[in-house]
């Protein structure tokens, strides 16, 4: 099966794992036009660094949409049929969430996971898995590992397929 039969895709790893390398090459596999959602704020020099160095490793070939906050809506603003839109990555969505602090991460969460089947582009959704660790030793490391957590349970229930990578390699978890 090709992945543009595919309408929906979460792809979970660790730091440096080759998530984002996997869900790019599914998203140009896919001969879909391409549309990606950066979520990364540069905060710092070596965020800006990191961000440069993604948007040139991606080339001329995607349409870059930065968005911080307002995920579901520039997924509502960007759906259409012959696309797919490549968001990477959630966790720093979930950070950006928080550092807000005005946010009901709940309902964010539960908002972005309810939009997913009803859309017509072809999404691939990235995140870091963070549950897989040591207890964190602060109250805010905790709760955005269990955010993360409540937030991945609910994209994948309402996703089409979703894979775990690690060490670039990718698990098909589910699909």
């Amino acid at each position: 099966m090709s992945y543009q039969n595919v309408k929906s895709t979460f792809v979970l790893g660790g730091a440096r794992s080759g998530k984002s390398r996997f869900a790019e090459n599914l998203a140009i596999d896919s001969g879909l036009e391409r549309h990606y959602i950066a979520t990364g704020r540069a905060w710092d020099d070596e965020m800006r660094a990191r961000i440069a160095t993604h948007k040139h490793d991606r080339g001329t070939l995607w349409t870059t949409h930065e968005q911080p906050i307002a995920l579901t809506d520039t997924l509502m603003r960007l759906d259409a049929p012959g696309r797919v839109v490549l968001v990477d990555c959630l966790t720093l969505w979930l950070t950006n969430l928080m550092m807000e602090e005005a946010s009901d991460i709940a309902a964010e969460s539960a908002a972005l996971a309810a939009l997913l089947p009803r859309l017509s582009a072809s999404i691939i959704l990235v995140s870091n898995e963070v549950g897989l660790g040591i207890v964190p030793d602060n109250k805010m490391a905790r709760e955005f590992r269990d955010h993360a957590g409540r937030l991945h349970q609910m994209i994948a229930a309402n996703v089409a397929e979703v894979y775990f990578v690690a060490a670039g390699l990718p698990l098909k978890m589910k699909g």
